[in-house]
C-alpha cells in the first residue's frame, strides 16, 4: 500500500466512523441544542484535542501499554465510568426554569451562557470525556497500524493519521452544530430542553456501565 493509498483509505474509514453516533455526537448535540454554539464548539474542539492526545499516546507506546496492561485499563476504565456518571447525574439532577416563555427564554439563554460558564468548562468536559475512555486508545493502537505503509516514520505518520480524525470530527461536529440553530426556538423550551438533558444523561450513564461491566478476552 503506497502513501497516498493509505492516506486515501484512512480518511473515508474515519470518516465513516465519525459521522456514526456515538458518545461524543451526543455530547456535542445536546450542548447545541441546550448550551448554544460556543460551548459545542469548545466541547468539539476539547472531544478532538483527546483524539490527537491519544493518537500521539498510542504512537509513542502508551496505547499499547493500556492494550497490555490489564491493571493500567481498568483504573482509567473505571475512572471514565465515574467521571460518566457523574455527568449522567448532573443532567438528570439539573433544573429547568418552568413557565418562561419562548422568546425570552431563548434571549436569556443567549445571553446568560458566554456570561456564566467559562470557556475552558465546556473544553475540558469535552476532553475529558474523551481521554477517560479507554477504548479510544485501544482503538487508536489496533486500528493505525492497519494504515501505516511501509518505509515511513511510523511516529510522524501517525500523528497525521490521528489529526486527519481529529479535524473530521471537529468538521462534524461543527455541521451538528450549525444544524441545531435554525430549531433553537423551539430547542429552548423547558419540556424539549428536560428531554434532551435525560437523553444524554441515560447515554451517559449507559456508556459508565459499558465500562464498568466491560471484559476483556
Amino acid at each position: 500500500m503506497t502513501t497516498y493509498q493509505a492516506l486515501l483509505a484512512f480518511t473515508l474509514t474515519a470518516g465513516f466512523m465519525t459521522i456514526t453516533p456515538g458518545l461524543d455526537t451526543a455530547l456535542v448535540l445536546r450542548t447545541a441544542a441546550v448550551e448554544g454554539t460556543r460551548p459545542a464548539l469548545l466541547a468539539s474542539v476539547g472531544i478532538c484535542c483527546g483524539c490527537l492526545t491519544w493518537g500521539l499516546a498510542a504512537s509513542v507506546g502508551v496505547g499499547a501499554l493500556l492494550a497490555a496492561s490489564h491493571v493500567a485499563y481498568k483504573a482509567l476504565r473505571i475512572t471514565g465510568a465515574g467521571y460518566l456518571f457523574f455527568l449522567g447525574m448532573k443532567m438528570l439532577l439539573r433544573k429547568h426554569q418552568p413557565g418562561i416563555g419562548r422568546e425570552k427564554a431563548a434571549t436569556e439563554h443567549e445571553n446568560a451562557v458566554p456570561v456564566r460558564a467559562s470557556a475552558s468548562r465546556w473544553f475540558v468536559r469535552g476532553l475529558l470525556t474523551n481521554l477517560l475512555n479507554p477504548k479510544v486508545g485501544v482503538f487508536y493502537v489496533t486500528f493505525l497500524p492497519q494504515f501505516i505503509p511501509s518505509k515511513v516514520a511510523v511516529t510522524s505518520f501517525s500523528v497525521l493519521l490521528t489529526s486527519i480524525h481529529a479535524t473530521e470530527g471537529l468538521l462534524w461536529f461543527c455541521l451538528l452544530t450549525v444544524a441545531t440553530r435554525p430549531l433553537s426556538r423551539w430547542l429552548h423550551r423547558p419540556y424539549v430542553v428536560k428531554s434532551l438533558d435525560r437523553t444524554l444523561a441515560a447515554v451517559l450513564v449507559g456508556f459508565g456501565f459499558g465500562l464498568v461491566f466491560e471484559r476483556r478476552c
